[in-house]
């Protein structure tokens, strides 16, 4: 009497569980529908990706609703309402739902990463653009004798710093024990100490606008390179991990749902028949 009593409750836990997984996931979906906005490809993917995570959650309550009905069924208990046929029904929904999601997403993110890279490259055209517009402007000022004057200027001022600090010993030991001080600028320091011509040289390419522009220019490539590879990456992942699991989750679900609908003879036209057949 006891253990036909605690399998009869073990059975109704887990029908109770499987229910709520599979609502809980269907409430889920309807609240990820909002803002509702199906051309809006960035928001196909969102939903893609959040239904693939969830997607293990109502296998599971299924799991645990057959579980559950299987074990009313060996203990002879009440049965209740057989969710068996709507639920076998909602996993070849699902299963198709999943199946479309493979290709969907995989085109989808395609696009997308597609998009983003030429969004990439026409910013790093417009700064590289407004990068030589900028050094044409300073070069036209560098041509009449006042911003000559000012370029001279600003380098013997920049040299006289440099050489007041290295000729002050108690202040160069400083700066080299610093911890604010970075060890690029550190390592110069020793370069312009043990080789004051490096501190000239130094100055000649900080202070020419070609040469500058030249590592700016360098500097924008670089950035546009890596922000294109990581978005490609990013999709590539996206693709493979979402993809596969959908389609996996798809396989699944198609294979629960039609052997079940099959089991039951509602796939031959029949009414669905009250249990499984025993094998």
């Amino acid at each position: 009497m006891v253990n036909r009593f605690t399998s009869a409750n073990a059975a109704l836990t887990l029908k109770v569980v499987g229910i709520i997984l599979i609502v809980s996931f269907l409430l889920d979906f309807l609240v990820l529908l909002f803002p509702f906005q199906p051309t809006d490809r960035i928001w196909q993917i969102n939903i893609a990706t959040a239904l693939v995570d969830r997607g293990i959650v109502p296998l599971v309550g299924v799991g645990a609703l057959f579980t559950g009905q299987w074990m009313q069924e060996a203990s002879d208990s009440p049965q209740g309402f057989d969710l068996r046929f709507p639920v076998l029904v909602l996993c070849s929904i699902l299963g198709l739902m999943f199946l479309l999601i493979f290709p969907l997403h995989l085109n989808n993110v395609r696009q997308a990463s597609t998009q983003t890279v030429s969004q990439i490259n026409q910013d790093a055209e417009q700064a590289e653009n407004q990068l030589k517009n900028q050094l044409s402007q300073f070069q036209a000022q560098l041509n009449n004798e006042q911003g000559k004057a000012q370029l001279e200027q600003l380098r013997t001022q920049a040299k006289a710093q440099f050489t007041e600090l290295l000729n002050n010993e108690q202040r160069y030991q400083e700066a080299l024990k610093s911890n604010q001080v970075p060890a690029a600028q550190k390592e110069l320091l020793k370069k312009f100490k043990a080789n004051p011509q490096e501190l000239d040289k130094f100055i000649a390419q900080q202070t020419d606008p070609q040469g500058l522009a030249n590592q700016r220019l360098t500097q924008i490539r670089q950035r546009r390179d890596d922000a294109s590879k990581q978005a490609k990456d990013n999709a590539w992942k996206s693709g493979l991990r979402i993809g596969m699991s959908s389609l996996l989750l798809a396989i699944g679900y198609i294979i629960i749902g039609w052997t079940g609908l099959r089991g039951m003879g509602a796939l031959q036209g029949g009414k669905p028949k009250g249990k499984v057949p025993a094998r």
